[in-house]
């Protein structure tokens, strides 16, 4: 049995996500589903995603809507209750270094543009769909690994712009010192559904939905805060599905 869940993992959120996976854990088995003791990522997570023994992981919505859409059962969305934006919805900020002087998405196309990799949506699709909406692509780009590795090399003047999935954000200011160093020049819009939660085909999403709803309502008031984690909601596969990828020449970079 695999449970993990690695979107936002960082040390500072363990004990959190932790309490949050056995008070999941604990109501799954109660409706008679089992689960193991304690999160475990077991291999890439590709593999882990598509294995007909995961119980409960979260992905992001580009490789739902890529690869794993009637390979896995979708649960629903967490809430996390972010400004200017739907329940169960996020959006990506777009930064750059404080001592910039630009100050929009639009004069950075010339730019060296961080990006975590290239499956995700907040860090890569997002942004080149937007730039896209406005007439100009993010040409020069830098894979960095991660959401903070992005914001990392702005600071320290590796990239000049990064989009950040908005939570990652908030963490990053919450714990990441470089933070004080960056600005936020824009956000993507429109709002997509934020990151699914997802169990194997073999089990029944409703049950796990439920279990995961309970275990927010009992988390306590400091571990919501930490993961800022407000509820879960129900969204569809086709409000995934209908989220649209960059375009053929928006991601390709140039040469």
């Amino acid at each position: 049995m695999i449970a993990c869940l690695p979107m936002y993992a960082r040390p500072e959120l363990d004990d959190a996500s932790r309490n949050f996976w056995h008070l999941i854990r604990d109501n799954l088995r109660s409706s008679g589903m089992k689960a193991p003791d304690e999160l475990n990522l077991k291999g890439n997570l590709m593999t882990v995603w598509t294995n007909p023994e995961l119980v409960l992981s979260q992905t992001c919505g580009m490789p739902y809507r890529m690869f794993l859409h009637g390979k896995v059962n979708l649960i629903g969305a967490p809430d996390y209750g972010l400004e200017n934006c739907p329940t169960g919805f996020y959006r990506s900020v777009i930064i750059a270094h404080r001592k910039d002087h630009r100050k929009k998405i639009s004069e950075f196309s010339e730019s060296r543009f961080a990006y975590n990799e290239e499956y995700s949506h907040s860090g890569f699709a997002a942004p080149l769909n937007h730039a896209t909406e406005l007439g100009f692509t993010l040409k020069i780009r830098i894979k960095s690994g991660s959401h903070a590795n992005s914001a990392q090399m702005v600071a320290n003047g590796q990239a000049e712009v990064a989009a950040l999935d908005v939570v990652s954000w908030e963490l990053i200011k919450r714990y990441d010192s470089f933070a004080s160093q960056l600005k936020v020049v824009g956000w993507t819009a429109p709002p997509t559904p934020s990151l699914p939660f997802v169990t194997s085909v073999n089990n029944d999403p409703e049950t796990v939905f439920s279990a995961i709803a309970n275990a927010i309502q009992n988390l306590s008031p400091t571990d919501r805060d930490t993961l800022i984690l407000r509820g879960i909601v129900k969204i569809s596969p086709a409000q995934y599905l209908t989220v649209p990828n960059p375009t053929q020449e928006n991601a390709t970079p140039a040469r």
